[in-house]
C-alpha cells in the first residue's frame, strides 16, 4: 500500500555519535521507551482519529508476523537498551497474536515494562490473559461518559462495552489503570470534570491529551482544540489542584494532585505545551517502518532488510541511524510544518 511516506537510509554523519549501543541522539536524549504499533485496523471510527467508511487497511503481507515483530522488539530491548515498550495500534486487540508477542516481551531476559493503548471494547474478554501474558498496565481510551455522545463521537454503540473492560482490566491486576481522554469543542469540552470525578471515584487515573494533527482528513484546527490551560481553568473551577511534586523526566503528561491526593490528573500538552526536550520514543509501525518522532514525515524500513536475511547488528545500525538524526521537536509552531501522511491509526499512540 503506498502511503505517500518516503521511507529513506539515514546519511546522518555518524561521526561525532558516542560509542555506545544506547539509541541516542545529537541533543543528549536515549531512547528507551518503544511504541509498537501492532495493527492499523480499528473496530471504532472516532471522528478525529478516521472518516466513517474507515481507512484502506494494510495487507497481511505487509504487516510484520509474530516472529518478526518479536525479533524486532527483543533487538531493541536486549541489544539497545529499551526498557519500556507500549503496544498500540489501531487497535491491538485486534491482533491475533497479540498475547503470543507480549509473553515473548515479558519473558526477555531484560523484563522490559509492558503495557498496552487500547479503545476498551474487547478488554474485558482479554484482560485476564493479558496479565498471565506478562503486561503490566493498560491505558484506554475514553472520551465521555454519555453514551449518545460516545456514539457520535465513534460511530459506534459500544460504550459499556469500554466500561466493563476498565473494570476487568483493575480487576485482573492491569494497574494502574490510565484513562486517556482527548476533549472537543462542542461535543465533549463541558465534561472534564466529570470524568475526573468518575475516575477518582474508580481508582482510575485520567489523562487529558490535547487533540494533535495526526486525523487522515487534515482538517485539524488548532483554534478549536481545547488547550492544556484551558482543561487546569476547568477543573480547577470544582477540585483543589496542586503540582506533584514527583520528578517528570521523560513523562509527556503534567501530574497534579487532585484535593490534596492521593488521586492524581495528568494533562499532555503536545501542541501547546510540548516535551520533546525530554522525549525517550521510538516507535515501530505494523509493517515495519522505524519512526523517530511521532511527527516524522520520513520513515526507515526495518522490514525490508529483515526480510532479505539482515543480521542484528544491521538492524541495529538502521535503528542507531535514526535515532541519532532525530530533530529537535516535532516543529508544530514552525511555519513550515506539515501534518504527517500516516494518521494516528498506523503510527500507533
Amino acid at each position: 500500500m503506498d502511503l505517500g511516506i518516503p521511507v529513506v537510509r539515514p546519511t546522518t554523519d555518524m561521526s561525532t555519535r558516542p560509542d555506545t549501543p544506547h539509541l541516542v541522539d545529537r541533543f543528549g536524549r536515549i531512547a528507551r521507551d518503544l511504541r509498537v504499533s501492532l495493527i492499523d485496523k480499528c473496530n471504532l471510527r472516532c471522528t478525529y482519529c478516521m472518516p466513517a467508511e474507515g481507512l484502506p487497511w494494510l495487507k497481511r503481507s505487509e504487516l510484520l508476523d509474530t516472529g518478526e515483530m518479536i525479533r524486532l522488539i527483543r533487538i531493541a530491548v536486549e541489544e539497545l537498551g529499551v526498557t519500556n515498550v507500549r503496544f498500540t495500534g489501531g487497535e491491538p486487540l485486534l491482533r491475533q497474536d497479540l498475547v503470543d508477542i507480549i509473553s515473548a516481551t515479558s519473558e526477555l531476559p531484560s523484563k522490559p515494562k509492558t503495557s498496552l493503548t487500547t479503545n476498551g471494547i474487547n478488554l474485558g474478554r482479554y484482560a485476564d490473559a493479558l496479565k498471565r501474558g506478562g503486561l503490566n498496565r493498560v491505558n484506554v481510551s475514553l472520551d465521555t461518559l454519555d453514551r449518545d455522545t460516545f456514539r457520535e463521537l465513534t460511530r459506534r454503540d459500544r460504550f459499556s462495552d469500554v466500561l466493563e473492560g476498565l473494570e476487568a482490566a483493575k480487576a485482573a491486576g492491569l494497574e494502574p489503570v490510565k484513562v486517556n481522554t482527548v476533549l472537543m469543542r462542542g461535543l465533549n469540552g463541558h465534561e472534564a470534570c466529570d470524568l475526573l470525578r468518575y475516575c477518582v471515584e474508580h481508582d482510575y487515573q485520567l489523562r487529558f491529551i490535547e487533540q494533535m494533527p495526526l486525523d487522515p482528513q487534515h482538517g485539524w484546527d488548532r483554534g478549536q482544540m481545547i488547550t492544556a490551560e484551558e482543561i487546569l481553568e476547568m477543573l480547577g473551577a470544582e477540585f483543589d489542584l496542586t503540582p506533584h511534586t514527583a520528578e517528570r523526566g521523560s513523562a509527556p503528561a503534567e501530574r497534579w494532585l487532585v484535593d490534596g491526593g492521593p488521586a492524581t490528573v495528568g494533562v499532555i500538552g503536545s501542541v501547546t505545551r510540548p516535551f520533546c526536550a525530554t522525549c525517550d520514543r521510538t516507535r515501530l509501525t505494523a509493517d515495519g517502518q522505524l519512526r523517530s518522532c511521532l511527527f516524522s514525515t520520513t520513515e526507515t524500513d526495518l522490514r525490508g532488510p529483515m526480510r532479505a536475511g539482515a543480521g542484528d547488528e544491521e538492524i541495529m545500525r538502521l535503528w542507531q541511524e535514526t535515532m541519532w538524526a532525530k530533530k529537535a521537536g516535532h516543529g508544530m509552531d514552525t511555519e513550515g510544518f506539515a501534518q504527517p501522511s500516516r494518521p494516528m491509526s498506523a503510527i500507533g499512540g
